[in-house]
């Protein structure tokens, strides 16, 4: 990330929902997902106008993302309009029959520069009922294949929680033979259908991030988190390179350098953490990311609450304003999944 993009001024990455509809059940969907369109979503003209709005923020990436966005009629439509306003365009689509159906090629010529996948099991049994639909782990295999063929880019997405966590072995050995471009890890946060007694703790969250990191570091495989800002401070110890860190590490959180736009227009600091700032159906997008109270103390970490408002790594790391959310009700709160001590309550221990 150059120096001169300034995160108060602008995201880093947009997110849009372009639909809730997905054939997928998955246990852990943050959206709860129906198999029928919402009639509210954004559609028409208003296509326009959310892209109008984000090439005036002019992220460094623009992620399609539902439901299931392959489940649009105008996907392409909506890649291409995107493309032609310059943005850098990634889909994350389910892996359906739907989705096999789709012209990879075409997508790749219309812009989509990645697409990411989920693996949410280590083997087709483990992740086809993690996913809710028998099927899951061989369409997403014939989608991946597709994907090389057309030459576009590929990530793997992948959940963990106390479902699959002790299939770790497997996970890092399919990912190696996968080689992806990245693998984007989600830590679970309890919305949506996730529930709370799902959530990995703060000591085996730590050791998820020691795995990651070595994994990281003996394949090359580049690894990236979502409410897992916390990874970022592993890594900026290991590297002992403080808060100069790579891109992919850099300190985007929910509502800083991140910004979430719902399939009704809800401009929102994440998919995860539902405070709505505006609309972009009667307000401006990067309007609200600027000056929205709730985006604007999002970006601020001093204001977070317990050890998060007093570590060391606040600014590159913040703790997951979701998950602090989604537990106690106060987005400042104190990231409830982080087993570090900050040294400056070590120092006041002394």
């Amino acid at each position: 990330m150059k120096a001169a993009y300034s995160l108060n001024d602008r995201p880093v990455i947009i997110i849009w929902e372009v639909t809730r509809r997905c054939a997928l059940a998955c246990r852990h969907c943050r959206a709860v997902a129906q198999p029928r369109r919402d009639p509210c979503e954004l559609a028409g003209d208003e296509v326009e106008t959310v892209l109008d709005q984000v090439a005036e923020a002019a992220p460094l990436f623009f992620i399609l993302t539902g439901g299931d966005p392959a489940s649009r009629p105008d996907l392409v439509h909506i890649i291409r309009r995107a493309s032609a306003r310059g943005l850098r365009v990634a889909i994350s689509p389910s892996a359906t029959p739907r989705l096999l159906r789709e012209d990879f090629a075409e997508l790749r010529t219309a812009g989509v520069e990645r697409i990411s996948l989920s693996l949410d099991g280590a083997t087709e049994q483990t992740h086809d009922a993690f996913r809710g639909v028998q099927g899951t782990w061989g369409w997403t295999q014939a989608a991946l294949e597709k994907a090389r063929r057309a030459g576009m880019e590929f990530q793997i997405n992948t959940t963990f929680s106390r479902t699959n966590i002790g299939e770790w072995d497997g996970f890092a050995e399919t990912i190696r033979q996968m080689d992806p471009k990245m693998w984007s890890i989600f830590l679970l946060v309890p919305t949506g259908r996730a529930q709370a007694d799902e959530m990995l703790d703060a000591d085996e969250t730590e050791e998820l991030w020691r795995r990651l990191a070595d994994f990281q570091d003996r394949t090359g495989i580049p690894v990236k988190t979502t409410e897992g800002p916390h990874f970022r401070r592993v890594m900026a110890r290991r590297r002992k390179s403080g808060e100069d860190v790579p891109w992919r590490f850099a300190p985007t959180n929910d509502g800083r350098g991140f910004v979430f736009v719902s399939h009704t227009g809800d401009v929102q600091p994440s998919g995860f953490l539902p405070l709505t700032g505006g609309n972009v159906r009667t307000g401006n997008l990067l309007d609200i990311y600027r000056n929205d109270p709730v985006f604007q103390a999002l970006r601020d970490s001093d204001r977070f609450g317990g050890k998060c408002g007093y570590c060391e790594y606040r600014k590159i790391c913040g703790g997951s304003r979701s998950r602090a959310y989604a537990l106690t009700g106060d987005y400042l709160a104190e990231e409830p999944c982080c087993s570090y001590q900050p040294a400056a309550r070590a120092a006041q221990s002394l």
